[in-house]
C-alpha cells in the first residue's frame, strides 16, 4: 500500500494504533486505519447417485488438480450463497439443499474455509471458465493424490467417513505449518482440545 484511499497521501506506515494490539497500515496524514482481515472461502461437496462432483482447475494455484467448487466470498452475500454461486460458476451446477459440513482455520494463509454438502440437482454439471473439466467420482476411484488443497482432501475424507456411518456431523479444525514447514491438520474433538491427524509437505 502506497497511497491513502481517503486523502491520497503517500505517508502510509505500519504502526500500532491507539487502543490496538498489533500493527496496521495507518495514514499518518488523515489517520485512516487500514485493516487486513482473513479471507473466507466457501465451497460445497455435491453428491449424485453415490458420487461427488470435482472440478479440475484451469487456473493457478494448483492448475490441473482436482477440487470441489469453492472460492472467496463476495461482499453482500451470505456464506451459503457464496458456496452456491461458486458451484454455478465453476461447474454450472445447481443444488436445492446445502447443509454445513466443516469449518477449518488456515492461519498460515489467513483464510477460513467453510464447506457445505448437498445434492447435485439432476446430476447436471459442466465446466465453467475456471475449470478444465468436471467429473463425478466414487470414493473408490477418487484421485486422492491429485487433490488440489489439503483442506479439500480433509473435508472429503470426513464426508465419506460420515456417509459410511450413516450420519453427517459438522466438523471443525485447523491446518497449520509446524517449525519444519510441514502442514499439520488438527481436528477439534471438544472445545479447546485438538487431535492431530496428519502432517506432510505442501
Amino acid at each position: 500500500m502506497r497511497y491513502c484511499s481517503d486523502c491520497g497521501s503517500g505517508d502510509i506506515r505500519l504502526s500500532v494504533p491507539d487502543g490496538d494490539n498489533r500493527e496496521r497500515y495507518v495514514c499518518h496524514s488523515c489517520h485512516k486505519i487500514f485493516y487486513n482481515n482473513p479471507k473466507i472461502v466457501s465451497g460445497c461437496i455435491l453428491e449424485w447417485e453415490g458420487q461427488v462432483l470435482l472440478c479440475r482447475r484451469a487456473i493457478e494455484p494448483a492448475y490441473g488438480l482436482w477440487t470441489i467448487p469453492a472460492g472467496f466470498m463476495e461482499n453482500h452475500e451470505s456464506i451459503v450463497e457464496a458456496a452456491a454461486r461458486e458451484a454455478d460458476e465453476e461447474a454450472c451446477a445447481q443444488t436445492d439443499d446445502l447443509y454445513l459440513h466443516s469449518i477449518y482455520d488456515l492461519k498460515h494463509v489467513s483464510q477460513v474455509y467453510i464447506i457445505y454438502r448437498g445434492v447435485l440437482s439432476q446430476g447436471a454439471a459442466s465446466a465453467g471458465q475456471e475449470t478444465l473439466e468436471i467429473r463425478l467420482w466414487g470414493e473408490e476411484d477418487l484421485p486422492w493424490q491429485a487433490i488440489a488443497f489439503p483442506v479439500v482432501k480433509e473435508a472429503l475424507q470426513l464426508y465419506f467417513a460420515d456417509r459410511a456411518q450413516g450420519s453427517f456431523g459438522v466438523h471443525q479444525g485447523e491446518i497449520t505449518r509446524d517449525e519444519d514447514q510441514r502442514l499439520v491438520i488438527s481436528r477439534y474433538r471438544e472445545p479447546h482440545k485438538r487431535l492431530r491427524v496428519s502432517a506432510g509437505g505442501g
